[in-house]
């Protein structure tokens, strides 16, 4: 399972059954950024000075990582906004379609309000979507600190707590745990600097304006 895939997945709520529309506000820029995390990892991005640029090598074997990839500049860096926003409208379509075909979700066609038809997505095994959030949860509450976390635990604690996601964290659990949160974002931030920012920006501009699509 890619890095957006997961993400994708940590946003549903095991206790409400649903994905809250409350955290699909600024999912699109969640999945890509997970994709711009991933290419970090492998090698196939520079963000040195806290801009990006494509390295060259063989694209990623995912096609929602690659076209990621294939949208970064391959020669002069710039800032991580435009590539964590501007086609933040079209990253979940691939990213669902890709668990749909996995069978780690459903999707059915419901009427809202008994009228307007909308996609309702569900999670057939929502205990391996608890173990997922609960690993993630334990990368911040076990107090061993942020040096020795895997990069995917790292980047989807950092960011559940950036975009607010309540199925991750709730916000007394962010106040209480703020100086390990930080401490986290802070490993991150030395992974890929600029990145966290940006998905942060992206957001709350998001946010502000309702943003947000299907769940």
């Amino acid at each position: 399972m890619t890095l957006a895939q997961k993400l994708y997945l940590l946003c549903y709520s095991v206790p409400k059954k649903k994905f809250p529309l409350d955290d699909i506000q600024g999912r699109g820029q969640l999945l890509r950024a997970g994709a711009l995390t991933a290419l970090a990892r492998d090698g196939l991005l520079d963000a040195s000075g806290g801009k990006v640029r494509r390295l060259p090598g063989t694209p990623p074997e995912d096609p929602f990582t690659g076209a990621v990839w294939h949208d970064l500049p391959d020669d002069k860096p710039r800032g991580w906004l435009k590539f964590v926003h501007d086609k933040a409208h079209t990253a979940e379509t691939p990213v669902r379609d890709q668990l749909l075909s996995s069978g780690d979700i459903t999707l059915s066609r419901v009427k809202k309000l008994g009228v307007v038809p909308v996609d309702r997505v569900s999670v057939p095994d929502p205990d391996a979507v608890r173990e997922l959030q609960e690993r993630v949860r334990a990368t911040v509450l076990d107090g061993s600190g942020p040096a020795g976390t895997p990069t995917d635990e790292l980047a989807m604690a950092v960011f559940a707590a950036e975009l607010e996601l309540s199925p991750v964290w709730s916000g007394q659990e962010r106040r209480a745990h703020k100086k390990d949160l930080k401490a986290h974002a802070a490993r991150y931030d030395d992974f890929v600097p600029g990145l966290r920012k940006a998905l942060r920006d992206s957001y709350l501009s998001s946010r502000a304006v309702g943003g947000g699509w299907s769940a």
